[in-house]
């Protein structure tokens, strides 16, 4: 009876031995499949080489030198390639200086944010360089601009030297949405050694389905951060909102600070004036 027996206890434990290797290979397919669609799998690659769209960038340029008013357009030079920037300086004794960087797709002399930022600023001491930051094609999304960030280091460093040649010796970085993501890529690699504050405006702002490639690195700077967005933001910078202000109190600087704009959403539509008035606040602080 135990010989007849046997063979069904075999054919069982070889059905068994089937399953859990077929179970493990449906596992791990998930796992792999799961990791190459998650943000970290992104993280992790090395970027692909993407090129700014200059065309872009030079009709821009030419569109925003022949409708300025205020400030006076200039040719800056980013590791050989120049590009556009926007200089108005201070009225009365200079505070500092506040380096803008604009959002995604956008130019030095945007409407919305930027444009009421770099203007106004100066009455109240503060002399602003509005950068032209790299540009994609207008349907670019987020991960498409991810590896573009890097080119926006020498572009922030020649705005920074620029205002050191022009006697200015307190530089703040000012950065919006995409700018802020570019922003934080080159203090995440240079540190904040090169500023002596960091103003971040609607920061966190991605596509649906694109998380953040990297977390902001707000808990190793040095220099006070202010953290300010609108009311009626895009949800997933208002979801960030107590992760960034936990980064914030772990970096320990006393002056940094979270506001929340009222009414407004992430482009500061026809709220920027309350923008400047909140940023000139905190800057009287510093």
């Amino acid at each position: 009876m135990t010989l007849l027996i046997l063979p069904e206890i075999f054919i069982r434990l070889r059905d068994a031995m089937s399953m859990t290797r077929q179970t493990s290979l449906t596992i791990l397919a998930f796992i792999t499949l799961f990791y190459f669609l998650s943000p970290l799998a992104y993280a992790g690659a090395k970027p692909a080489t993407v090129e700014p769209d200059l065309a872009r960038e030079k009709r821009m340029a030419s569109e925003v030198e022949e409708a300025i008013l205020d400030g006076e357009v200039i040719s800056l030079n980013a590791n050989g390639q120049p590009f556009m920037a926007i200089d108005m300086a201070a009225e009365g004794k200079t505070r500092g200086g506040i380096i803008i960087l604009h959002g995604r797709g956008f130019h030095p002399d945007w409407a919305d944010a930027i444009q009421p930022l770099r203007t106004q600023l100066p009455a109240r001491g503060w002399h602003t360089l509005s950068l032209q930051m790299p540009v994609l094609e207008k349907t670019a999304k987020y991960y498409d601009y991810v590896p573009l960030f890097p080119l926006a280091a020498p572009r922030i460093e020649a705005g920074i030297q620029y205002l050191k040649n022009q006697g200015v010796q307190k530089i703040v970085l000012l950065a919006h949405s995409c700018g802020a993501h570019m922003a934080m890529d080159w203090i995440r690699k240079k540190g904040d050694g090169m500023i002596d504050a960091y103003i971040g405006a609607g920061m966190g702002a991605t596509d649906y389905q694109q998380k953040m490639a990297q977390p902001f690195p707000l808990d190793s700077m040095s220099v006070p951060v202010l953290d300010i967005y609108g009311e009626h933001e895009y949800p997933a910078v208002i979801r960030m909102a107590d992760e960034r202000k936990t980064a914030m109190d772990k970096a320990g600087n006393p002056k940094s600070r979270q506001v929340v704009v009222p009414a407004a959403d992430h482009y500061f539509t026809d709220q920027g004036d309350a923008l400047v008035e909140h940023v000139a606040a905190w800057l009287d602080h510093l």
